[in-house]
């Protein structure tokens, strides 16, 4: 359903788990909170650290991320089972229109027809610690909102590569698990060889199509294996033929009896996010402006691309990957819109609140604490109703147009890679780097000129019609009539080579003046509209540190409120539910 899907093993393992279960807690639960449950009534004969210990060999061992999705690894081997649209993309990389993998399916009868799947990664999660002292350490209250967000970051930073130090070979994360208020650093084993070693055909694999997606029941065969390799060593190396399988520690094995009627259910893997310590004002914010206006760009670019591949299937393997993924964000994002009228959430949530703020005011030094902190909040999402439109609709323009986004992705790297390895963004750290230009060079190959003409012309129609956007000198004459309009994309495509692979590779050790000097259209287009993004992006940051702090004090007078404990949102970290 998602490229979150949780790997679900529970009573399909070979596993003692009692079934007679009492009304289990629900709940994405983290790692951090097993020894707190009480996982004997919900049924559970295993303890926590059988599911998970960093000293001992645990179920966790089995358990794997696959790019951003969660896969079970079923063989002593490196064998991992994921879901089909999570190995959508190597498919479609292995695939041409002589050999169409993702129609007719695929299997590898030997390791030796395995495909190497560039771009894709496996992480193991080893261990995880509390840091959010560390963190914080960075900050204080009366720290400019964007000043904090940066401080943070830049804390993070240093904390993994320090962690990467101390532990040679593995890759350190430090994610953040109550908004400005608690961070946990993670360890993780971290594979670069994956390869392709099963895919069902389409008519399995995707049986039902989006219309089903997102739906229950579904009947859809949505997996697809994979393998995982290291150098002969057994050390995390990049693909290479002398590379052997990755032995994991354990392994899910599938009990051949099936199920029982009240058997208990649980999962363990790497959902995406949640956002259930939101606020009114944030789901009033994505009811009015995100998720209408993300629904109506992506819904506009998978019809596009539908009709451009339907001439030709070799322009509709280009596209499947990218349309897959956008098109489960549009389906989501409709049924979430959808969900938030039908089931009045808004109006549930702002009585949730009424009765909080009720209970902030009852006593005075809670009310000089937390009085304003709802209005606080409501304040920031009432600015961004106002401005994000036109933020949004540019990161479309630059997204959706391929040739523009792999001329910005070229510019920002160039400049970001001339900071300081922890002042850059995410990225562009040298950790991060390599992987960073493999993806845009995969996203090269799949760039068919004839849609991106079409995106261009449709994005620039949309932008024409939100508020500010023909104030923007560098795109301003192109908004102003449809001649220029035409004239505008015409002369962009005509001046590129951002479908020259050659070309993009070598734009990607230059400097910032160097691609200038390169007189690339979409280059210079972006050169010019560079300071306007990277003022959104610094306000996003902004806004960050602001809400990061805002629902920090939230949490705190919930907590006092319901008296009971929280669980994070989700966060793509290890979790049960």
């Amino acid at each position: 359903m998602t490229r979150t899907t949780f790997a679900i093993i529970a009573s399909i393992l070979l596993l003692a788990i009692s079934t007679q279960s009492s009304v289990a807690d629900e709940g994405i639960f983290p790692m951090s909170e097993l020894a707190r449950m009480d996982l004997k009534s919900s049924g559970f004969l295993l303890s926590s650290e059988d599911l998970f210990s960093s000293e001992k060999t645990s179920l966790i061992q089995g358990i794997c991320r696959v790019n951003g999705c969660t896969g079970s690894f079923i063989s002593s081997d490196g064998l991992i089972i994921t879901n089909h649209h999570c190995a959508y993309e190597a498919i479609q990389n292995a695939s041409s229109a002589q050999k169409d993998l993702l129609t007719n399916g695929f299997v590898g009868k030997g390791r030796s027809d395995e495909i190497p799947a560039p771009g894709y990664t496996v992480r193991i999660t080893q261990s995880f610690r509390d840091l959010s002292k560390e963190v914080l350490e960075a900050v204080n209250a009366d720290m400019p909102y964007l000043d904090r967000t940066k401080a943070i970051d830049k804390r993070r930073k240093e904390l993994e590569r320090l962690a990467e130090k101390d532990n040679p070979g593995l890759r350190a994360e430090v994610a953040e698990m109550f908004a400005g208020k608690s961070y946990v650093l993670f360890l993780y084993t971290y594979l670069k060889d994956v390869r392709l070693v099963f895919a069902p055909p389409q008519s399995v694999g995707n049986f039902g199509g989006e219309l089903d997606n997102w739906e229950w029941p579904r009947h859809t065969g949505d997996f697809s294996f994979m393998r995982a390799y290291t150098a002969p060593d057994g050390s995390s190396a990049e693909y290479s033929p002398n590379n052997v399988p990755f032995k994991p520690k354990r392994f899910v094995k599938v009990n051949p009896k099936g199920v029982d009627e009240k058997d208990l259910v649980f999962l363990l893997g790497y959902p995406g996010r949640t956002v259930r310590h939101k606020t009114a004002s944030f789901l009033n914010y994505e009811q009015k402006i995100r998720l209408p206006m993300i629904v109506d760009s992506y819904a506009w670019q998978i019809q596009t691309m539908e009709q451009q591949g339907s001439k030709d299937r070799s322009v509709a393997i280009k596209h499947s990957s990218r349309m897959k993924s956008l098109a489960n964000v549009e389906k989501r994002s409709r049924g979430q819109l959808l969900g938030l009228i039908r089931s009045d959430i808004l109006q549930n949530k702002s009585e949730e609140e009424k009765k909080l703020q009720q209970f902030i005011k009852e006593d005075a030094d809670r009310n000089a604490k937390y009085g304003n902190v709802l209005a606080e909040i409501e304040s920031v999402y009432l600015e961004m109703t106002k401005s994000t439109p036109l933020e949004i609709q540019l990161r479309e323009l630059r997204t959706a147009c391929r040739s523009l986004s792999f001329a910005y992705v070229l510019y920002d790297a160039a400049v970001e890679r001339s900071k300081d390895d922890l002042e850059r963004e995410l990225p562009y750290m040298d950790r991060n780097f390599d992987q960073t230009s493999k993806q845009l060079l995969l996203d090269v190959n799949d760039l068919d000129l004839a849609t991106d003409r079409i995106m261009l012309r449709g994005m620039l129609e949309k932008l024409s019609k939100i508020e500010g956007a023909r104030s923007l000198e560098p795109i301003e004459k192109s908004l102003s009539n449809d001649g220029e309009m035409v004239a505008a994309v015409e002369r962009l495509f005509a001046g590129t080579r951002m479908g020259d692979e050659s070309f993009v590779r070598e734009c990607l050790k230059k400097s910032p003046k160097e691609l200038e000097a390169t007189k690339d259209t979409m280059i210079e287009l972006i050169v010019k509209l560079y300071p306007t993004l990277s003022a959104h992006r610094e306000l996003d940051k902004q806004r960050e540190g602001q809400l990061n702090q805002l629902y920090g004090k939230l949490l705190d007078v919930k907590q006092s409120f319901l008296t009971k404990r929280f669980v994070p949102d989700a966060n793509g970290t290890l979790r049960l539910t």
